[in-house]
């Protein structure tokens, strides 16, 4: 994650325009009188902007501004909410309180933060009756209605009949 620039004799260009630690311009330098006035102030020169004609480069305490940005990535990946999804199957001959289990358990993956893919299984000759698993995967919408949206519709896959439920966002 962290972009790799090029630090004191690394930087191969003949003239570089110079910003000091505080961020003013100090002007176009030779890389050579550049790097001498860094090594004076003890701080290391990095070539910020290499494609600029000519490039820029900057006078900063390098491994510092390492760390800070470490530091600046660590907390952004700790904000960040990872969603998975979680299967529900169903089959289209399922009974009243197996569906009630099945719908409190994709409530509570809604409720979780987590995507919910609802499966309907169709074995042999059941999957002449596809209207049956359309009417239950609109049931189980219908029952999560209050933490989910309805991100893909049902559609036949094979043998299987999928929608994908998706948390609502609380703003």
């Amino acid at each position: 994650m962290t972009k790799d620039f090029r630090i004191n004799e690394e930087i191969r260009a003949r003239e570089v325009r110079l910003i000091d630690s505080e961020g003013a311009q100090l002007g176009i330098f030779t890389s050579r009188d550049a790097l001498r006035i860094a090594e004076e102030k003890q701080l290391d020169l990095v070539e910020i902007s290499p494609a600029a004609k000519p490039p820029v480069c900057k006078i900063m305490d390098y491994g510092k501004y390492k760390y800070e940005q470490s530091k600046r990535e660590k907390e952004a990946k700790k904000k960040q909410k990872i969603i998975s999804v979680k299967e529900v199957k169903l089959r289209p001959s399922i009974e009243d309180h197996d569906f009630e289990v099945k719908a409190k358990n994709a409530a509570r993956f809604l409720k979780d933060g987590d995507k919910v893919k609802a499966t309907i299984i169709f074995r042999g000759r059941e999957i002449v009756h596809t209207q049956l698993g359309q009417k239950l995967l609109k049931r189980l919408a219908e029952q999560v209605k209050d933490f989910s949206l309805v991100e893909r519709q049902p559609k036949l896959e094979g043998k299987n009949m999928i929608m994908i439920l998706s948390p609502k966002q609380d703003n």
